[in-house]
């Protein structure tokens, strides 16, 4: 079985959220370094490091909260589609996230866009996970 990267990543930030941990960290790939720059424009994280470690490179993110209370700024992340159900989408079917308050991750043929930039750029594809 293979590992999908995606579902990784998508999963250690879900649950590192609900520890309401500070920091965690992913494998540095290609593809978790574009996952992650889109969530730190989108202002879902606070920070990302990047370092290497017996020659395997890792990201630690560093996620955010705010109030006294630590509220995390990540409510939900949920993941679409999956190694056995593949979920595609034309651009003008891309669904808007809470009336474009969280954002939809999809996988063209351009790289890895927000549903934003999908429907501008008039570009479908795979729909990994959506976040709010």
């Amino acid at each position: 079985m293979k590992n999908d990267t995606i579902f990784i990543t998508v999963t250690s930030i879900r649950n590192a959220n609900i520890k309401r941990k500070a920091l965690t960290r992913i494998p540095g790939t290609r593809i978790t370094r574009s996952i992650v720059k889109i969530l730190l424009e989108e202002g879902f994280l606070k920070s990302v490091t990047e370092h290497a470690k017996d020659g395997n490179i890792f990201l630690d993110l560093r996620l955010k909260y705010f109030g006294k209370g630590k509220e995390p700024c990540i409510t939900t992340l949920k993941y679409i589609s999956k190694p056995g159900l593949r979920i595609y989408s034309h651009w003008n079917a891309i669904p808007k996230i809470l009336g474009g308050m969280g954002i939809a991750i999809s996988s063209t043929s351009r790289g890895l866009i927000t549903d934003r930039k999908a429907r501008q750029m008039k570009i479908g594809g795979e729909m990994p996970f959506q976040i709010w």
